[in-house]
């Protein structure tokens, strides 16, 4: 699942390489009395994860790695995942996507991850090498002079960066962008290029494209323990396999690779992912057509296939299941071997998007093979496996079984795929949504095939007892949030790929906002009448109206009509319910529709009288009649419920530069703005406050920039709201709050909380004090309370 990014729109400055500082801000005045504990809304997964790496030592040490969201180690008492990277600062917010990770096996506290979000020009900075001694729990950082693409794609290939097995002080590198193979040789504090290997991969997906335009590199390396030869896989489909067997001095191409390789059906393939058995000395790899995450079929429905070699006679044997008639398989997406049981392997395809992913399981070495689910006569399908949705309720999106096509189903864009080394029931891999696991896969085994042939020749379905999937993404939360707005009991959220939540227990992941679009874009309740809730999203295609309405406060949901002049695909936009819910007013992004109202809860819409197309729409929290829109750096004011609006004549707001501005509850006409500036135009950022519904502003002038703005409840009975943004202050960008009303600003997060990027929306809570909830652009939904 492709998520939403800001990277476009991120500041980067240059941090010091080591050991990362603890937890300290010492400017002045922005000292916070107040200690805060931090968590997260429980969403559970909710975006891709390309890697799950088992140490092969020590039990139960696990790692998981996402595209945007940072890393994870597994905890097995509790069975959930903590999150290892939220130190990381905005000044280097690419550091959250993780390309590939390796754990030490002979030093198992030792880990790495390999760092960089992007190797297109949204990041600004280059990739990193993250090394920690105890686990993840603390990291020193050597800096790369290249990108890596934790969000690019290609991302699930790997693993890209590992560890020597016979010398765990070295490490190697696989690299983007042509940069080659590269290797450290001091647990992974300085790297080098290694010169000698000789090709740097010249596979490109669509030079035509700049996110699609990168040569995929050097894509995964592996160790031969048997032989001590270090294999290396390459994008390149004329020469996608290497060998060294000195130890890394010298490099030659294994014979027969390219045949074994290089294509299928006429399509150039690549060499997506190995995995090795050292007991019976056989390396196996999976190809595919495109490195993936997105690729779907090729012409002949054929996109990879899986090749063994023996790695002591160098014998190439393909080892690709076969298909049923009728049946096409794009392409493969994780390989793994049970260490515990040799020749017994799986491997995964990857957007086998109708009607599921199949999962391949062979105890032959690859000699033979069965398939998690089948078809008999009449085409019902029949599985090895249920699937149990309950740690993330969402993941039937809302939808209903449809003969084969499950509502749940075992994912896709499944590149994370293993068998735990230390217990062959353990299985886990990751989809564009989640983690699925089970701790039952060796009852597989015991039964049989799925499907036989009864005594008139036709396929039939045999009796097997099932075991259970389950969700194992507790603890992962890697969401893209947009807009979030608190009620006082209830949490209402807007969030890229999963439409948004509404929670009323912040412990317990929740069924999605059910309004036919896959990403959220804004939130809004009517603050007398906080039953009626509204929210927009991105649709795709033509059949349901972007904004939808709930009266009994999220519990159930309806579209309202479609605005026939609004394209069907995107286009979410902003959308703000009056103080008594009487009227609703949307603004469409991405097209030249101008913004629209209803007074029906939106079974009928009328354009609004003087805003522009795009405009930011918010209503005033007290009066029902006053609602405020700003586009291009002009402020705009309704006072007859969003049927007409007119400038206020403001000035020295920046313009086409506002990220957020929201009006106060409880006083009517106070208004406050976040903004970012504009350093072309020599216009200033930061934060403006107006007490007569936007017509004369103050600036902040603590702020150099501002990105968000909220509110929540006061420090005392009769005082002014507590203020909450995501901001820059002398050169710090942080969460800060005041509570006397913007004289005073206090930091409320410190450098262990900072999640790279938080500044699409904030807000407190109106019952308790203190509370603040903030989006991230990776992990999900978090939340801060006084300690």
């Amino acid at each position: 699942m492709r998520r939403r990014t800001f990277a476009t729109s991120l500041g980067a400055a240059a941090v010091a390489a080591g050991a990362l500082p603890t937890s300290a801000f010492a400017a002045p005045s922005t000292q916070c009395e107040d200690a805060y504990t931090w968590k997260n809304a429980a969403i559970n997964g909710g975006g891709f994860v390309p890697g799950i790496v088992f140490n092969e030592t020590e039990a139960n040490l696990i790692y998981a790695r996402t595209d945007i969201g940072g890393c994870y180690r597994w905890q097995e008492d509790s069975r959930t995942w903590k999150p290892l990277l939220d130190w990381v600062g905005r000044d280097k917010w690419g550091y959250t996507g993780v390309v590939s990770m390796a754990t030490d096996p002979v030093d198992t506290n030792r880990v790495y991850a390999a760092v960089g979000t992007y190797t297109t020009d949204w990041d600004t900075n280059n990739g990193a090498i993250l090394y920690s001694d105890d686990k993840g729990d603390t990291w020193g950082v050597a800096e790369l002079p290249f990108k890596q693409g934790g969000n690019m794609p290609g991302r699930g290939m790997g693993e890209r960066l590992v560890v020597n097995p016979a010398d765990n002080a070295e490490l190697y590198l696989g690299t983007p962008s042509g940069n080659g193979l590269w290797r450290s040789k001091d647990y992974g504090r300085t790297w080098a290029k290694v010169e000698e290997f000789p090709n740097p991969g010249n596979f490109v997906i669509d030079p035509a494209n700049p996110y699609n335009a990168d040569n995929q590199g050097v894509i995964w390396i592996d160790f031969d323990q048997i032989g001590g030869k270090i294999y290396v896989g390459v994008a390149d489909p004329a020469d996608p396999l290497y060998v060294s067997e000195d130890g890394g001095a010298t490099w030659q191409a294994v014979p027969g690779a390219a045949e074994a390789l290089g294509s299928v059906d006429g399509n150039r393939t690549i060499p997506k992912q190995s995995a090795v058995d050292n007991t019976n000395g056989f390396l196996y790899v999976i190809t595919s057509h495109d490195p993936g995450p997105y690729n779907g079929g090729t012409a002949s429905g054929r996109g990879g296939k899986i090749s063994r070699l023996a790695t002591e006679t160098g014998e190439w044997t393909d080892v690709t299941p076969g298909y049923n008639p009728g049946r096409s398989i794009p392409g493969f997406g994780g390989i793994t071997v049970d260490r515990q049981n040799p020749g017994t392997l799986m491997a995964s395809t990857c957007n086998n998007w109708w009607p599921d992913e199949i999962l391949f399981r062979s105890t032959d070495s690859g000699a033979t093979w069965q398939t998690s689910w089948d078809y008999a006569e009449g085409q019902d399908r029949h599985d090895r496996f249920d699937m149990d949705k309950s740690g993330s309720p969402w993941l039937s999106w809302n939808g209903e079984d449809q003969g084969p096509a499950y509502a749940v189903k075992h994912g896709w864009m499944i590149e994370a795929f293993a068998i735990d080394p230390h217990n062959s029931d353990r299985l886990m891999w990751g989809t564009g949504a989640t983690i699925w696991g089970t701790d039952e896969l060796t009852q597989w085994d015991s039964q049989g095939e799925l499907i036989g042939e009864n005594e008139a020749g036709q396929r039939v379905a045999l009796p097997i007892e099932k075991f259970t999937v389950g969700v194992r993404a507790e603890g992962v939360e890697e969401c893209a949030t947009l807009d979030l707005a608190a009620i006082g009991g209830t949490l209402l959220s807007a969030v890229g790929d999963v439409a948004g939540f509404v929670h009323t227990d912040l412990d317990r992941a929740e069924t999605m906002i059910n309004l036919g679009y896959s990403t959220g874009t804004c939130v809004d309740f009517a603050q007398s009448k906080p039953d009626l809730l509204v929210a927009t999203g991105n649709v795709h295609g033509n059949e349901k109206g972007h904004v939808g309405v709930s009266t009994d406060r999220g519990k159930t949901w309806a579209n309202t009509t479609r605005v026939e002049s609004v394209p069907g695909d995107g286009h979410g936009g902003t959308v703000a319910v009056n103080a008594d819910g009487s009227a609703i007013l949307w603004s469409p992004d991405g097209t030249e529709v101008t913004p629209v109202y209803s007074n029906d809860l939106g079974k009928t819409w009328n354009p609004v009288e003087g805003l522009p197309a795009g405009a930011k729409v918010r209503s005033d929290r007290v009066k029902a009649s006053v609602l405020y829109a700003f586009s291009g750096g002009v402020f705009y004011r309704s006072t007859d419920g969003g049927k007409t609006f007119a400038d206020t004549g403001a000035t020295g707001l920046p313009p086409g530069a506002v990220e957020d501005f929201g009006a106060v509850p409880g006083h009517k006409n106070h208004v406050w703005l976040a903004g970012r500036g504009d350093e072309k135009e020599g216009i200033g950022g930061g934060m403006w406050r107006s007490k007569d519904g936007g017509t004369t502003w103050k600036k902040i002038t603590v702020f150099e920039t501002a990105e968000s703005v909220g509110f929540g409840k006061a420090a005392k009975s009769s005082g002014y709201p507590a203020i909450y943004t995501s901001a820059v202050i002398g050169g710090k960008a942080a969460i800060y709050r005041s509570t006397d009303g913007g004289s005073k600003w206090s930091r409320i997060n410190d450098d262990d909380h900072q999640w790279g990027w938080s500044g699409s929306a904030i807000t407190g809570d109106p019952l308790v004090y203190g509370r603040v909830y903030l989006t991230t652009n990776g992990r999900g939904i978090i939340y801060g309370d006084i300690a």
